[in-house]
């Protein structure tokens, strides 16, 4: 893989799997008083992404060492995120409360995961150099 692509793509999993990871423990587990500055936080969610970060962690050593499951982590982390989202969708219908700035954090995260496996598995079809 084109280190012009294997480095970039890694660090930007690594920092926002970090962030994920540390905003997301922050809630489950009440640090820092940051589970009160949340607000009307949806727990399933928060887990949901606690979880893919931690494959965003995994995934960008995958970019580093070039191996080719780092795709199939990032499918993973994509199913996880469209079944969380899926479920907050049905939340809010019916009628649950919730962030507005979910939604649009959930289609940003959605948005992104998809485009890095995207990445990912093109970087898969090129041969190495």
């Amino acid at each position: 893989m084109n280190k012009y692509v294997a480095y970039p793509s890694a660090f930007t999993l690594a920092a926002f799997g970090l962030l994920t990871l540390f905003m997301s423990a922050s809630v489950i587990f009440d640090l820092f008083g940051i589970r009160e500055k949340e607000g009307n936080y949806v727990l399933f969610v928060v887990w949901a992404n606690f979880v893919c970060g931690i494959l965003y962690l995994f995934a960008s050593f995958g970019f580093l060492r070039n191996v080719k499951w780092r795709t199939k982590l990032l499918v993973s982390a994509v199913f996880i995120l469209v079944a969380a989202f899926i479920g907050l969708l049905i939340h809010i219908q019916q009628g649950g409360i919730y962030e507005t700035q979910t939604v649009r954090a959930m289609t940003f995260r959605l948005t992104f995961t998809i485009a890095l496996t995207l990445i990912s598995r093109l970087a898969d079809k090129r041969p190495s150099q």
